[in-house]
């Protein structure tokens, strides 16, 4: 049985999709470090369930585009959440 075959992503395809793959990442790493000690637990799990759910979902109403608009739109979401993120744990720390 052959396998279907996708075609190529464009180069603005894969730069957002890597974003979005690089804050996902990052995302599950805080959650790692928020379990060791004990902080931002709440946070680190709905980032996760954020991410999860919004990317999937972006990506099903945008018929996996990466390049879509909505899709955009989630993973500019989540930078600002990492913004939101460095800001209180900078604000901890000083």
């Amino acid at each position: 049985m052959a396998e279907p075959e996708f075609p190529e992503l464009t180069a603005e395809q894969k730069r957002w999709a890597f974003a979005g793959a690089a804050l996902f990442l990052l995302a599950i790493g805080f959650l790692g470090f928020a379990l060791s000690n004990g902080v931002m637990v709440a946070f680190a799990i709905g980032w996760i369930a954020l991410q999860i759910f919004g990317y999937v979902g972006s990506l099903k109403r945008a018929n996996g585009d990466f390049a879509h608009p909505l899709f955009k739109s989630q993973v500019l979401l989540h930078f600002a959440a990492l913004g939101l993120l460095i800001m209180v744990v900078s604000r901890a720390s000083s």
